[in-house]
């Protein structure tokens, strides 16, 4: 090309739009996976607090019908039983203290809940 006529830049807008365009469908996919991960763990969250009340309250066979309602799968259930001293007399409590864990999609939760139970002498 002569040093003295204009360079043409005729073109250079395609390409240019190709590339913004593949940037902007990349960050949608990736804002896309992020958001089903970020729900995954909630509903995680939300079915292990369930199947862990469960537990606390009925037993291991609850917590995972409760796990499995919300849309998870129980993966580790344990229940540690305690009794304590109420220093008021009589009454002991006796207290079951449920650790759950559970799989929603990809996502694992642990939730724990307690159920404690006064006994009373008879009078």
């Amino acid at each position: 090309m002569p040093s003295g006529l204009p360079r043409s830049d005729a073109g250079q807008a395609a390409p240019l739009m190709v590339v913004m365009l593949a940037a902007v469908a990349l960050t949608v996919l990736a804002a896309t996976e992020i958001a089903q991960l970020l729900d995954s763990s909630a509903q995680a969250r939300t079915a292990a607090d369930a199947a862990a009340l469960a537990g606390a309250a009925e037993g291991r066979s609850s917590a995972a019908a409760v796990a499995a309602a919300n849309g998870g799968v129980l993966l580790d259930y344990s229940e540690q039983r305690a009794s304590v001293d109420q220093s008021s007399g009589d009454e002991d409590a006796e207290v079951v203290l449920v650790t759950v864990e559970v799989r929603v999609g990809s996502a694992i939760q642990t939730a724990r809940a307690e159920r404690r139970a006064t006994w009373t002498a008879a009078s």
